[in-house]
Formats: structure tokens, sequence, C-alpha cells
């Protein structure tokens, strides 16, 4: 079966920086625009709207010289409007080949907006289509609120193309400017269209305001459209466009009988790039580019996958440059813990399994973000609380610290049943704890282990709310060993390092020899 061809349209350096807050420099829009080229393989690009700013004005000439020696001038093109000739001429001092033309598609704005009557629309566009073909500059034409003009003045609608196919016109471009479409309108809309002009080239415009933009670009594809106007992350006014990302594997998937020339593979890292000019996050839950997408959070999901990858469906993450992940949380369970390891190199036997996977669960219940990363710090930490018993606890504290005042803590210690409280400053958070907890250790005629060595590290790649390890190395009567905390807070982790310590040196409730055995607890330790 011979495919037929769609043209993809991105409008994100035009349409999607009408994004609130969302403004590129000549430089990012020079970026995106040979990324869209040549990385992605757009079809066409529309970069800019004419007369708007100086630095668009530089913008466009910017990607125009660039493009002129690829050879690309006729792939990129920019809004203009019915102006007189004023955006003909902003387009030449640019370089700019390809016009699209804004116009009024529905009755309803050419009466209130422009107070004119149809004839006098059309000559006013004849006129310009005219002049830009004098300046060997292309035309497609842009029919405004035209999904409400269907609605509302199809005579006027009908009436205006029947115009528009005598005119040296290249594309009519028909967006569904305020997302008002239902699938079912934008069938019956465009296949109307396209059934009475079989040889005209209309692009569709899809806009999001419904969540509906995904579905009405496939019902334009089943009506016959021959071009599709998308952004990157579905950026845009309001509610923002139809998403390229979504776009793509819509098409690639569920109707076979098209083909597109957008290169699957590089959607990701062009859409984290634009998230970065932007500022604009992509929500987690984003189909194709979304964090969550290609990740299984559900134990059951992850043993599925163990037997003949039952939960896998077409969306194969490696199409898009990404890799399944599974989730470590409260729901996770032991598949995904295994899932994990094994993209780690890391094996536990079935024990030790167990023993972690209810620390991540613990972990979850706290709503502590677990990453692949942190499976090490875990395991390690899990292992290590195996070697002593617990028999002096950190019941509680209070950690203070103002600006202009000393850091204090106020400790409450558990030394086999009996509750001590002190309380001390110090130069730091953790400097206080350690020394209310040596004004108890005092109260007891001890000494505490001297810590020789404090170290920090958190996953690599991780940010400000990752876990982090921490390792205390300390000294007692001449032999080192170290304790590791771990904790989405520093300190936090600090104090768990300081509680695992006061479990193996000797008890000061107990002799030496009596409960558990310090000697072979700092061994382990070592």
């Amino acid at each position: 079966m011979k495919k037929r061809k769609i043209e993809i349209m991105d409008t994100t350096l035009r349409d999607g920086e009408q994004t609130s807050g969302v403004s590129f420099s000549a430089a990012e829009k020079l970026t995106i625009a040979q990324l869209l080229l040549e990385e992605l393989n757009i079809d066409r690009i529309e970069i800019a709207s004419a007369r708007v700013s100086e630095g668009e004005f530089q913008g466009v000439k910017g990607i125009m010289s660039w493009a002129s020696e690829k050879g690309y001038s006729n792939r990129i093109e920019v809004l203009t409007f019915v102006d007189g000739g004023l955006s003909i001429e902003w387009m030449k001092n640019t370089g700019a080949k390809v016009q699209n033309l804004l116009t009024k598609g529905s009755l309803n704005h050419l009466t209130h907006q422009l107070k004119k009557t149809p004839e006098q629309h059309f000559t006013e566009i004849a006129k310009t289509i005219a002049l830009a073909k004098e300046n060997n500059i292309e035309t497609n034409v842009y029919l405004e609120d035209w999904s409400n003009g269907m609605r509302n003045s199809p005579e006027y609608v009908f009436q205006y193309l029947d115009f528009l196919t005598k005119q040296p016109v290249k594309r009519i471009l028909l967006p569904d400017t305020l997302g008002v479409l239902i699938p079912t309108e934008t069938f019956a809309f465009i296949s109307a269209i396209t059934t009475k002009y079989p040889n005209i080239h209309f692009d569709f415009h899809a806009h999001n305001d419904y969540d509906l933009s995904i579905a009405n670009v496939m019902e334009a594809v089943k009506a016959g459209i021959h071009g599709l106007h998308v952004t990157v992350n579905g950026m845009g006014e309001r509610a923002g466009n139809a998403p390229l990302e979504s776009t793509v594997a819509v098409i690639n998937d569920f109707l076979p009988e098209i083909e597109i020339s957008v290169k699957e593979s590089s959607l990701y890292s062009v859409s984290k790039l634009v998230e970065t000019f932007t500022g604009y996050r992509i929500p987690a839950n984003k189909p194709i580019v979304g964090d969550n997408v290609f990740t299984q959070t559900a134990g059951i999901h992850a043993d599925g996958d163990n037997k003949n990858n039952l939960y896998f469906n077409d969306l194969l993450p490696e199409r898009f440059g990404r890799k399944r992940k599974y989730a470590l949380g409260k729901t996770s369970g032991k598949a995904n813990i295994e899932k994990n390891l094994q993209e780690l190199g890391l094996k536990l036997n079935p024990e030790d399994l167990k023993l972690v996977t209810q620390r991540i669960i613990e972990l979850g219940d706290k709503k502590e973000t677990v990453t692949k990363e942190d499976l090490p710090y875990i395991i390690s930490d899990v292992l290590d609380s195996q070697t002593y018993q617990e028999k002096i606890v950190v019941e509680s504290y209070i950690l203070s610290h103002a600006k202009g005042m000393r850091p204090s803590t106020t400790l409450s210690l558990k030394i086999d049943g009996e509750i001590i409280e002190e309380h001390a400053q110090g130069d730091g958070q953790f400097d206080a704890f350690m020394n209310a907890l040596a004004k108890i250790y005092k109260s007891k005629n001890l000494e505490l282990p001297k810590l020789i060595d404090y170290a920090v590290r958190i996953p690599p790649g991780s940010s400000s709310d990752a876990l982090c390890e921490t390792i205390i190395t300390w000294i007692n009567k001449g032999k080192e060993f170290k304790t590791r905390g771990l904790d989405s807070d520093q300190t936090v982790a600090a104090i768990i390092a300081t509680q695992k310590m006061l479990n193996v040196i000797p008890s000061p409730a107990l002799p030496e020899g009596k409960g558990a055995n310090p000697k072979l607890e700092l061994e382990n330790l070592e």
C-alpha cells in the first residue's frame, strides 16, 4: 500500500512563543530551528510574526542567513498581516521567503473586528498576495477562527475558499483558533473542504483547550488533510497547541497509511532542550516526554515485565531515545527493586532483598523520593543496621538555627529504658547535637568516641531533595570505625549515623561483655 505523505509544520518559535512568560532569544531561536530541521527532520517551521519587535527581526534574519546557506529557505515561514505591504517589506529585509498570511476565516471576526465586507477583505488579500509574488515571496493563507466560521457562517468560508483557489497560494491553513472543535466536527468540516477542493493543499492547526487536540489531529488526517501544525511540548497560547511528540507517535502507531518524516528518536532530547530554554516545565505525566510515562510504579507491573513483558505496549521508550524505569516506593515491591538492581549489576539474597524492600516502603510512606542511584546507599544502610543491637535510642530532638544566634539542640536519649534530656549550643546544628549528647555521657561518667572524619554524599545527578548518606569516622580506644546514616536531611542522616555509633561502643548501662559484643560489632563496621 502506497502511503500518503503528511507535512508536519512546527510553530514552536511563533505560536509556541505565545505561551505565557515564554520568549526566545535570537540565539535560542536559531538553535531550535536547526534542531527542528536537521535533527528532527520537520518539513516546515514557522518562526516568527512580522513587525513584532527588533529582537524578532534580528532572530529571523539570523535564521534566514543560516537557512539560505543550507538550502532550507522555503521550509521556513513567517506569520504576516494584511497591512498594505508593511509585512512584505519586513520579510524582504530579513530574507524570509514564505509568508503565512493571517486573514479572517469567520464572518463574525470579519464583521466585528475588521468591520469590512467579504469583498473588501478579499480585495486587500489579493493585493497582498500579488505584492508577495512580485517580491518572490511564497504565500500560504491562514483562515483565523475558521472552526467557528464552519459552525456559524459556512457560506462565507466557502465563498472565501472559492476566491483563494483562484489566487497564487500554495497552502490554505485551517486553524481551530479557539480550540473549540470536537473530533466529529473536525472530520465533517475538513472532509467537506477536501472533497470540494481535491487539488488544494490544506493544513490543520489544532489547539488544546478541551484536551482534544490529538483526537482532532487524527480526525483531520482521516478526513484528508495534507499538513499538520504542532509545537514541541504542546506549547502555545492558553492550553497550547497539538504536541509534536504525541502527534508523531499517534500517526506512526494508529494511521499506518500515513507517512511522516519526523525522526522519533530525537523527540525527547529536543523536548528537554526547549524545556530548558523556556523554563516551562514538562509535567511528569505528559505523554512521550514526561518523566513518568515510561516508569512502572506498581510491583505487579515489574513482575509482569519479568514474565514475558506483560505490561509493555507499542510505546517503547527506546523509540524516543529513552529507557524504561521502575519506580522505588511503597507500591514498588521486590520486582521493581530487582529490576533496578539488575541495571546496577547488583544481586541480593532473598532475606536481604526483603529488608531492603521494607526500608524503601518506609521511605515511601514518608513521601521520600527514592531513585535507582539511591539503592547502593539504602543497601549499605540496611546491611549495616544488622550488625548491632539497638539499646540506645535517640527518642527525640529539637534543632534550631536562627540568624544572629548560635544553633542549639534539645536532645532526649533513651538508654536501656531510661530517658535523659539535655540542651546545648554549638557551631552548627550537628555540633549542638553532639554537645548535648556529650553532656548526657558525662553524666554517666563516660566519654564518647572522637569524631575524626565526616563525609556526605548523594547519588550522581541527584537534586537537593535526594537521599544523602552521611559517613562518620570515629576513634574509640585507638580503634577507628565508621557508621553511616541515610536520610534526605543531612543533619538527620548524621544523627542516625551517631545513634549507630552509640550502639556499637560499650553501653553506659552495661559492663562490657554483657549484651552485644562491641568488639565484634566494631570489626564488622570497619
